[in-house]
């Protein structure tokens, strides 16, 4: 999340069209590009290596995921015996696991290049389509404006983001997993606004001459600025590449209910809960990255619902070990005007204070790897204000990074993926709009132009951004 941690810190999600289209379409589409799958929870591990060549079959109730298709709830997914061929007896099968990951600046000198490659996303910064060709002008001025406070933030925490080394540990490990049961593949890292790029990842996958792809974002929980930005990326490059667009690919579009990764959190939390004096009086506080109520009202992000769902199973756990202290759920990284999902962090913190909470866990729940928003914003900015705030005992979980079980168990969610992978549909090419409008484009530049240079020199503009 390294990437949304950098523009939740200094821009939030912007849609500087009010009229605009919800992104609901843009996911709705996947469905025709990739075939999608939610790998979940609760499945036994001793059967998921059969299952690769045996094929699976369904053991809990289906639902219907973003895209329309189909997914099992919790349980592994399940296919008819005869469908897939077994990957133990196909020697010529080369299997490769992507991660997708937002990436972040390694040094310095790397943050105003790295926020350039943010703010120009779509996704992050939603223009209306008259004005797309302001992006990338946006983008440059909005990053050499943000990266002197943003560099501050990247000292503190030793010059740069740790995310890009956390992530190729998580990859090594990975697959050393599969290769321990029997699946050896390729992992490439996949990052989304810094290297190695999404695209460096994917024209890698082509020269080994990956004949089957499982796509696993390294977050959790499914939202349309993080798991949705880069298969959109993914989706425009396989589309247009006859290499790509017949390979067959599964994409795990979430995977928070995984017991797997439920115990590892319980796990975490119960070591760091021994930390304290009375460990039963401390409260269990945990932190999610916030996303603007706009993308979860307007545009059908399930993330609020997915996160709620993962802290329930987590207490779920907790509470079938003995353990049953108080909970709470907030939501950090907010910026500027828009309203973000609620109860906010900071305000959070300061109420437990008042309300005479003395022992506190903090646990970032929708991080997977050590990042600014974990060493920086929780660490430093939000145990300050909580010492300030009345508690007296502060502890935080650490982010599961290499975790043997939760290794283990993305490289069971990779196992149970494989036999769902398909080629993708062929690409719709119906231009949605007339491209021979040369005098509707003309008034469109010169209509645009002139609100860019108010925009781009406007004082008030200009102040807005650097707050």
């Amino acid at each position: 999340m390294e990437a949304v941690a950098a523009s939740s810190r200094i821009l939030p999600h912007m849609n500087f069209n009010q009229n605009s289209t919800s992104l609901r379409p843009q996911a709705k589409s996947m469905s025709t590009l990739f075939n999608t799958s939610k790998v979940s929870a609760h499945s036994n591990s001793n059967d998921k290596r059969s299952s690769v060549g045996k094929g699976l079959s369904l053991s809990r109730p289906v639902q219907k995921d973003l895209d329309g298709r189909t997914f099992c709830s919790a349980g592994v997914i399940t296919y008819p015996s005869d469908v897939f061929e077994s990957y133990s007896h196909a020697t010529d099968e080369k299997i490769g696991v992507m991660l997708l990951n937002l990436g972040g600046p390694e040094t310095l000198h790397d943050v105003q290049p790295f926020l350039f490659n943010l703010f120009a996303d779509p996704d992050i910064i939603r223009l209306p389509r008259l004005f797309w060709f302001l992006q990338r002008p946006l983008a440059q001025l909005i990053s050499v404006l943000r990266a002197p406070k943003s560099k501050e933030g990247y000292a503190a925490i030793g010059g740069g983001s740790p995310l890009r080394k956390i992530t190729d540990e998580q990859a090594n490990a990975i697959k050393l997993a599969l290769e321990t049961k029997e699946v050896p593949a390729n992992v490439y890292v996949a990052m989304r606004y810094w290297h190695p790029f999404t695209e460096e990842a994917v024209h890698q996958i082509k020269r080994d001459r990956i004949t089957r792809l499982v796509v696993l974002p390294l977050y959790p929980q499914y939202s349309i600025s993080t798991t949705g930005s880069s298969l959109r990326v993914l989706r425009d490059m396989f589309r247009n590449d006859a290499y790509l667009s017949r390979l067959p690919v599964a994409i795990i579009q979430s995977w928070y209910q995984r017991e797997g990764y439920i115990k590892s959190m319980a796990d975490l939390i119960e070591k760091e809960l021994q930390v304290f004096p009375n460990p039963e009086e401390a409260m269990i506080f945990f932190s999610a990255h916030g996303v603007p109520v706009s993308y979860v009202e307007n545009a059908g992000d399930p993330y609020k619902d997915q996160m709620e769902e993962c802290i329930f199973l987590i207490m779920q756990e907790l509470k079938s070990r003995g353990i049953n202290n108080d909970h709470t759920l907030a939501f950090q990284s907010r910026v500027g005007p828009v309203e973000w999902l609620k109860p906010y962090t900071d305000e959070v913190l300061v109420e437990l204070g008042q309300q005479g909470v003395k022992s506190l866990l903090a646990v970032p729940v929708s991080f997977v790897s050590e990042h600014i928003e974990t060493l920086e914003e929780i660490d430093m900015e939000y145990k300050e204000l909580a010492l300030e705030s009345g508690i007296v005992n502060w502890g935080r979980v650490p982010a599961l990074n290499c975790t043997p079980s939760f290794i283990t168990d993305l490289a069971d969610a990779v196992i149970e993926a494989l036999p769902s992978a398909m080629a993708m549909s062929t690409p719709n090419t119906t231009s949605e709009e007339p491209e021979n409008d040369i005098v509707g484009y003309a008034i469109k530049m010169l209509f645009g132009s002139i609100l860019a240079f108010i925009l781009l020199l406007s004082p008030k503009v200009i102040s807005a951004f650097r707050n």
